[in-house]
């Protein structure tokens, strides 16, 4: 899979060419002390300005553009309707502390998702327990570490077995 970001050399605001400063009467607004003749902000049309942060935009990576599968929860690949379905009020209320009996419905559906997870990935158990970003990245580190600790501890003692 490739991905095309869009590049271009885009100028700060600060650095566009911008129409000369609009004189605006400040007498009764800003005291006398604080008035500048003039404010080091670009007089640009509002076009001009929703073409710059478009073009910046376009610049990053997002989910509308490509699929990122580790790092920040946001840079994830979330389809938009999940984001529905995850404000929806019986979502939204459930509390960390709430009664289990409350929340049978919620429970059952995490245990079924990890079920179907585990048989896409062809494994015997997944966790739904990291939350996301920094969560995810060590839980990650640890399965690792656990399976080349186990794949050590087997090549061991296919070794002690083989000494004799």
């Amino acid at each position: 899979m490739s991905f095309r970001q869009a590049r271009w050399d885009e100028p700060l605001l600060m650095e566009k060419r911008s129409a000369p400063d609009e004189p605006i009467d400040l007498t009764d607004l800003v005291p006398p002390k604080l008035r500048r003749e003039r404010l080091g902000i670009p007089n640009l049309p509002d076009f001009d300005v929703v073409r710059h942060f478009t073009r910046l935009s376009q610049m990053n990576f997002g989910i509308d553009s490509g699929f990122y599968p580790l790092g920040s929860c946001t840079m994830k690949f979330n389809p938009k309707f999940t984001e529905e379905l995850a404000a929806l009020p019986t979502v939204t209320r459930i509390h960390p502390d709430q009664d289990e009996s409350t929340v049978q419905g919620a429970l059952r559906l995490l245990y079924e998702l990890q079920g179907m997870l585990a048989t896409i990935a062809g494994m015997d158990a997944v966790t739904l327990q990291p939350a996301a970003g920094a969560q995810g990245e060590l839980t990650g580190l640890l399965l690792v570490r656990a399976a080349l600790t186990a794949a050590l501890l087997l090549l061991v003692l296919f070794a002690v077995q083989h000494i004799d």
